[in-house]
């Protein structure tokens, strides 16, 4: 059996002939401990006169970002008289312009009884108006060489358009044209209801797009949000004009409106615009969504529920805690938790930030040395009063076991345990997530809108980063013990669930066990 010296003997040649002699001497063994904070600082010490190291460190380095907030455009807000908000940001030397509306109203704020309403107006925003027919909107939009889309969520319904600078105007008057005088038409609402079914069932078929659903049925069952954005079959088989257009009167209110648009636009002409083409929408007396939030607020239950099918290649789950509201003051470090969980996926390769078997979340590197998923991340979800935090897999049923512990062992251990290091890379990452998403008029467009709609304002990046640099490693584990740390957990499982842990071993593991 060699010793540790006469290994070491047998290697110093190898290092004369290599060029690596010059190199800092470390203990053998410390090779082994790159990763730990001890080392990195004597390994940086001699940075200056190591050539691996001149240009590149190990361990991350603080990054303020100060100069390219210099070229951030800036926004600028106008609230007109009726309590619609218009947001601009104009970008230099830019030639197209994305434009849209975002309403503060979705499946969220529907009632049991016309659940799927906002989705189905949103395939009936595009079968045409009182002046326009559905195909002389396509057409309107083609000969522009526009976009024009649309989505709905929980809280948000938006509708936007990308279009060359001299259309801009062209594009708004239709998506204005769109929300106030839908046309409704009955045999179109018959015709629309079969393709949303048709939707429903494909849907149905991947488990990856119904997991969140069955998730917030669990988590928030009994409330609002734990209905469907798309609604029962029921509902879409009983959808009549007279719902659709309620629901209308009802929410699509001047004071919960946002007009957003980026790129190549002005100011003052947007506001000019807007005022002619939203003049007339009714106020609402001023209520916004939070009067509906308090009446049915996202109550959240420590629940279970599982779709067993042994037939099922692939085990489907997702764990999750009750998260916070956008307008919290822990939100920003649960975003960073985010970022130091981080995620993998065989498919396209670690999240951002995250790294694969080398990279700097444990999370990713041990699922993915050990091949135990898939696909494996973690997620954060903001709401109005709450919010859901957790993690979500993929793996083949054998690994599930084993795949439950490893990612409930990282989840609970931000309760505990926080690398400063690790802190620094998702502070990096979050920063230059907010830059590289501002560089794109239609990520900056959608980031203006939502703001507006959850924090009743635009956050300039300046404050944006001062509030992320603030955050300490005794501020995550702060937060952690606040939302983790022994607290209820939901969890959605879809595919042969019989080695999935139950709930009490998943609740168990939201706390370790040190004496």
């Amino acid at each position: 059996r060699r010793t540790v010296g006469a290994l070491a003997a047998q290697l110093r040649p190898l290092e004369t002939t290599l060029g690596f002699s010059k190199l800092p001497q470390l203990p053998l063994l410390g090779l082994y401990r790159l990763s730990s904070s001890s080392a990195l600082t004597q390994v940086n010490q001699d940075k200056d006169n190591n050539p691996f190291l001149k240009y590149g460190s190990p361990s991350p380095v603080p990054q303020s970002f100060l100069p390219a907030l210099g070229y951030v455009p800036e926004v600028k807000v106008t609230t007109l008289d009726n309590g619609l908000r218009v947001a601009t940001s104009k970008t230099a030397n830019a030639d197209t312009a994305a434009v849209g509306v975002w309403i503060d109203a979705g499946s969220r704020f529907e009632t049991a009884e016309d659940n799927g309403c906002a989705h189905f107006l949103e395939h009936m925003a595009f079968k045409g108006t009182a002046k326009r027919t559905a195909r002389s909107l396509e057409k309107e939009i083609e000969n522009m060489g526009g976009h024009l889309n649309a989505y709905t969520s929980r809280e948000q319904t938006t509708y936007w358009a990308r279009t060359m600078k001299k259309d801009t105007g062209k594009a708004l008057d239709v998506i204005a044209d769109i929300l106030q005088n839908p046309k409704l038409d009955e045999s179109a609402i018959e015709r629309e209801k079969s393709v949303i079914l048709r939707e429903m069932e494909e849907v149905e078929k991947m488990p990856e797009e119904v997991l969140f659903d069955h998730l917030h049925a669990t988590a928030f069952q009994s409330t609002s949000l734990g209905r469907t954005i798309l609604g029962p079959a029921s509902n879409v088989r009983g959808m009549t004009k007279d719902m659709l257009s309620n629901y209308i009167k009802t929410h699509y209110t001047a004071p919960r409106f946002v007009v957003s648009a980026t790129g190549a636009v002005d100011h003052d002409e947007i506001v000019a615009l807007s005022e002619k083409l939203f003049g007339n929408l009714p106020t609402g007396g001023g209520d916004t969504s939070q009067k509906y939030v308090d009446e049915s607020p996202g109550h959240f239950t420590g629940s279970e529920v599982r779709f067993r099918d042994p037939d099922e290649k692939k085990l489907h789950f997702a764990i999750a805690v009750e998260g916070l509201p956008w307008t919290d003051a822990d939100s920003i470090p649960l975003m960073l938790m985010q970022i130091i969980l981080g995620g993998w996926s065989k498919s396209y390769g670690p999240d951002i930030a995250s790294g694969g078997i080398h990279g700097s979340s444990r999370l990713a590197a041990r699922v993915a040395e050990n091949d135990l998923a898939d696909s494996v991340g973690a997620f954060n979800t903001h709401y109005a009063d709450t919010g859901l935090f957790g993690m979500t897999a993929v793996c083949d049923p054998a690994n599930a076991q084993e795949l439950a512990w490893t990612m409930m062992y990282e989840f609970g251990g931000l309760a505990y345990e926080v690398e400063p290091l690790d802190l620094e890379r998702a502070k990096t990452a979050l920063k230059a997530g907010q830059l590289m998403g501002a560089d794109s008029i239609c990520p900056l467009a959608e980031d203006i809108g939502r703001q507006l709609i959850t924090y009743g304002r635009y956050m300039p990046r300046s404050e944006l980063f001062a509030r992320i640099d603030s955050v300490t490693t005794e501020t995550i584990k702060e937060v952690a013990n606040r939302v983790i740390y022994d607290q209820d957990i939901a969890v959605a499982a879809v595919g042969d669930t019989t080695l999935l842990p139950d709930y009490n071993w998943l609740r168990r593991r939201t706390f370790w066990l040190r004496y």
